[in-house]
């Protein structure tokens, strides 16, 4: 399994929310660059970075720093908030992502998903990120009656082959994991999918590298790391035995 530590930016800063919440955030690093080069001294192959300006606004707003940390680091990065144009998953790419995470549009703009599969192809991530069983969307601040394992089966139809499950009511938590759904969202898909959301300990890596699922193939990791609940190489050595 990969491990993608993550870093969120909100106003500037590298930042962690509490599920979700933006009134609840803990700023970690004042420049999300300088956090970029700590998990790349520590040992990171992944970022997994979150435009939370650009999710509230609806497009990105943070393309300068993914810049910032493509140039300077080799860091290959997963980046989503606020892409809901073409013009924003190219500018996305253009700006250093090598993945790019589609969350809102692919529940509310159907056409948009189509062309970005079409002219991204396997660069094409989809978030599906539940609250109380159902999908959250707009930067977490909505949700709709689908529950994560029919958003899943839709999407799989549609071609998606790349997700990342959120568990919004643990992320930022730190209180450990819920496998049964988790598993049972990973037997829905087909392809390849990353987890986040509740991660406190090395004891939740080995419960989620001992599932043995084969479509599991990685795990979004926050606040964990940033509280230093362990170490990018403990977590590493978990997930890579």
């Amino acid at each position: 399994m990969i491990l993608y530590p993550a870093l969120d930016i909100l106003n500037g800063h590298a930042v962690r929310l509490v599920q979700g919440d933006f009134a609840k955030s803990t700023t970690y690093a004042s420049d999300p660059l300088e956090a970029a080069k700590t998990w790349a001294r520590a040992g990171a192959e992944r970022l997994h970075i979150v435009d939370l300006d650009g999710a509230r606004r609806g497009e990105p707003v943070n393309l300068d720093h993914v810049r910032a940390i493509a140039h300077a680091t080799r860091l290959a990065i997963e980046l989503g908030g606020g892409l809901r144009s073409p013009e924003a998953i190219d500018a996305a790419v253009a700006a250093g992502a090598a993945r790019v995470v589609i969350g809102t549009a692919a529940f509310t703009a159907s056409t948009l998903l189509d062309h970005a599969l079409r002219v991204h192809g396997d660069r094409v991530v989809v978030s599906v990120d539940a609250r109380h069983g159902q999908i959250a969307t707009a930067g977490w601040t909505a949700t709709e009656s689908r529950s994560p394992i029919e958003a899943v089966k839709a999407l799989t139809e549609r071609g998606v082959r790349n997700f990342i499950y959120t568990d919004v009511e643990r992320d930022g938590m730190l209180g450990g994991l819920d496998l049964d759904t988790l598993s049972a969202i990973a037997d829905a898909l087909q392809g390849e999918l990353l987890y986040a959301g509740g991660v406190g300990a090395l004891a939740d890596l080995v419960a989620l590298r001992d599932l043995h699922h084969p479509q599991l193939v990685g795990v979004i990791v926050g606040k964990a790391l940033y509280e230093q609940r362990f170490t990018i190489a403990e977590a590493n050595a978990v997930l890579c035995s």
